[in-house]
């Protein structure tokens, strides 16, 4: 049984999954005025004011991980120093997390064998 979204066409669908309808695009008509549509630095603005204008909800895991997901973009779209930040960044959280584990497993192991 198909879902009620398989008829949509994908252009139907913005990235974040919610209908584009006729506001987005009076929207983008409207921020874009004299700009050629077809131009890939119009389009690339374009998605730079949808991103900007986006307010997921943060409060649930789907806004958390779209918030991941925008910041995972942000960095492979960054170049230098900033790459760099968002790299030592994660890596630093990544470390966090392993130290973590790697004590709570100690204790756990020293409560179930002692």
């Amino acid at each position: 049984m198909a879902s009620a979204g398989a008829a949509d066409l994908p252009d139907d669908r913005s990235r974040d999954g919610r209908d584009r309808g006729d506001d987005d695009l009076v929207d983008l008509d409207d921020e874009l005025i004299g700009l050629d549509p077809d131009d890939p630095e119009t389009r690339a603005f374009a998605e730079h004011l949808d991103r900007m204008k986006r307010h997921p909800p943060n409060f649930t895991v789907e806004g958390s991980l779209a918030a991941v997901e925008q910041f995972a973009d942000s960095a492979n779209r960054a170049a230098g120093l900033r790459r760099l930040t968002a790299v030592v960044l994660v890596s630093l959280i990544l470390l966090g997390v392993g130290v973590s584990l790697w004590y709570y497993l100690g204790d756990l192991l020293t409560v179930f064998f002692d």
